[in-house]
């Protein structure tokens, strides 16, 4: 059967796409680029026409601004202006319009739930909504129902409680210098990629991945812990041990009281990003404009990016937080230059092509080696099932398109049993375009089922390979299977047009459905 990943495999409106669709962008006028938008911010101008001051929103007076020179937008219970944003918006002034005098919340997330808006609009807030004041509860009380290990129902809507997984729980225990937190996910395909544990403090924060939805454990730890913990799966019964080393070997009473969200079963498209200070430990060039850069995570952090998912990094520019989705890579595509496999792996690799024009992408490569970076927990819905059984993997890749396959190539070859071939049909510019070309065929020459064909648009005279763009004459021999009825997997990355391209030939074969 013929496969194409969904479209957030690598990343939503990122260059590393797989599938087309999704907002478009519109033409913006001369003086209307994002840096103009950050200069303009900065410039003391009122965005708000509020002159300064903060004021609460009720719905009533929020759907009186729903034109375009006053429009009031609610995201996540604050109001903001964006009138004068319009004309500096990249999905254009009728894409806003949509959400003009109401809460826009829903379709911002499902537009890009990754930018960080608090910093692109904080000069245009106008304040928070009002709300109906709640009554208060015992905390005490609360702490003691939150932190028996159990998910109160009323934490769980309605659809999961009908159609979720089964409620997850926890518990934990101790020794005289150890504290275990035992997560009971009542899920068996569990593993180490599910959990992403971030201990800053006395803040404990466990995010487990659970099916579409996620189970949060959120902690302010009632005594100090050391930096170091280790987490381990047991895969038959999904559960995950948390252990935590005791900085004094003393008794304690309880874990903890609970924080923001804790104890929770949460839609995963409903929770918010959280992101961690990562430390640029290395920088290297792969091709005249592209480099690999490696990120050491916190050693009080656990986390994996599963293969096909990807990250946001986000850097403070010019006073404003700007956020870019990436895939992370290995280290190497071969064995003998691959960083080891540990359970905590503390390293993240990013192949990225540096833009000189571009606003991101200089200050990321001025980044001197010491300094930090925020990476956000993983996101995407691509599953490794996918793989299971498969026979044909066709792999179709342009200019930086080329990195989500990098993990896909190495878990293909390692981990498939029932892998007969890996075909790369890689598109560049040019041969020094070519991201790990060496490697590529050094791989190639080392495990026979892997072919690998470089396509340039612009070669020089003496290029012998193939040249052009995507095309249906191209592909018709490149995606022929190696056995009429074997299981086939077609995986397609790189800018729009060339996406749109693949996934039409791929359609257009007639042979078995197609998902994208």
């Amino acid at each position: 059967m013929l496969n194409v990943p969904s479209q957030s495999f690598p990343a939503p409106r990122s260059q590393q796409r797989v599938a087309s669709g999704g907002r478009s962008k519109v033409p913006l006028k001369q003086g209307r680029s994002l840096m103009d938008w950050i200069r303009l911010t900065k410039s003391g101008k009122d965005l708000t026409g509020l002159k300064g001051r903060l004021i609460e929103v009720t719905e009533e007076e929020l759907k009186k601004h729903n034109k375009k020179d006053d429009c009031w937008i609610c995201i996540r219970g604050f109001v903001y202006n964006v009138s004068p944003y319009m004309e500096y918006h990249p999905g254009g002034e009728d894409e806003l319009m949509r959400a003009a005098g109401s809460d826009g919340t829903e379709l911002f997330d499902q537009v890009h739930r990754w930018v960080n808006y608090e910093s692109m609009l904080k000069e245009c807030l106008v304040g928070r909504m009002a709300i109906k004041p709640a009554v208060l509860k015992d905390y005490r009380e609360e702490e003691k129902k939150v932190l028996n290990g159990m998910l109160p129902k009323s934490q769980v809507t309605d659809t999961l409680a009908k159609e979720g997984p089964s409620y997850p729980s926890y518990d934990w225990f101790q020794t005289d210098s150890l504290v275990t937190i035992a997560i009971y996910t009542k899920q068996k395909d569990i593993n180490l990629d599910s959990i992403i544990v971030d201990h800053q403090n006395d803040s404990f924060r466990a995010e487990t991945i659970i099916k579409d939805c996620l189970y949060l454990i959120h902690i302010g730890l009632s005594h100090e812990v050391q930096e170091d913990f280790s987490v381990r799966v047991v895969e038959s019964v999904g559960k995950i041990e948390i252990v935590l080393q005791k900085k004094e070997n003393t008794s304690w009473d309880f874990l903890g009281h609970p924080l923001k969200n804790h104890n929770s079963l949460i839609p995963r498209k409903d929770t918010g990003l959280y992101y961690r200070k990562c430390q640029l430990i290395s920088k290297e060039d792969v091709t005249h404009d592209t480099r690999l850069f490696c990120l050491m995570l916190p050693p009080s952090t656990h986390l994996q990016v599963p293969i096909g998912q990807h990250v946001y990094l986000k850097l403070p520019i010019t006073g404003t937080e700007i956020v870019k989705p990436y895939t992370p890579v290995s280290g190497s595509l071969l064995s003998e230059f691959k960083e080891p496999v540990l359970p905590n792996n503390k390293y993240i690799y990013f192949l990225i092509k540096i833009y000189p024009t571009g606003l991101f992408t200089p200050e990321l490569d001025r980044l001197q080696i010491g300094d930090f970076v925020s990476v956000s927990s993983p996101e995407g819905n691509f599953k490794i099932s996918k793989f299971q059984e498969l026979e044909d993997l066709f792999l179709l890749a342009a200019g930086t398109g080329f990195t989500p396959m990098v993990k896909i190539l190495n878990y293909a070859l390692t981990d498939i049993p029932s892998l007969r071939k890996v075909k790369l049909m890689f598109f560049n510019k040019t041969e020094d375009d070519i991201i790990w070309r060496s490697q590529l065929e050094k791989l190639a020459f080392k495990d026979k089922r892997l072919d690998v064909e470089f396509v340039l648009s612009a070669p020089i005279s003496e290029w012998n390979g193939k040249q052009g763009h995507i095309s249906p004459a191209l592909l018709s021999e490149f995606l022929k299977r190696n056995l009429d009825k074997s299981k086939v997997l077609v995986c397609i990355c790189g800018p729009v047009p060339f996406t749109e391209q693949g996934v039409r030939t791929t359609l257009s074969s007639g042979r078995n459905k197609c998902t994208c």
